[in-house]
């Protein structure tokens, strides 16, 4: 997709704060945080949002969300929380159209998130 900000990071085309790459997967720090630690979990194919997902695109999301957990112990934050966030289109928040997962730790969360 040529004009989706991720596909351009995953083409290399625009940097970002890069802590993981996989044949599949990219995860790099947002450039707004919300936490302390705030890491996009994104799939290197394209999809648009969570609706557009296809039955091949389990295993992909499942990896995100494995990512996730592999990242939070490596940031030291497993053990005393972290949360992970799918926002599914724009009044969820979605802002750029093509699935990631957010990873944030580091501080205390509060519920309901807002």
């Amino acid at each position: 997709m040529s004009d989706c900000l991720f596909c351009k990071i995953i083409d290399k085309e625009i940097p970002g704060d890069i802590v993981f790459e996989s044949d599949d997967i990219l995860a790099f720090n947002d450039i707004t945080p919300q936490a302390p630690h705030h890491v996009l979990i994104i799939p290197k194919k394209h999809i648009a949002t969570l609706n557009d997902l296809k039955n091949e695109d389990r295993l992909v999301v499942g990896e995100m969300v494995k990512t996730a957990s592999t990242l939070a112990a490596e940031l030291g934050i497993a053990e005393t929380g972290y949360r992970t966030v799918f926002n599914c289109n724009a009044e969820a928040g979605q802002t750029v159209f093509h699935i990631h997962l957010h990873l944030l730790g580091g501080r205390q969360m509060s519920w309901p998130p807002g």
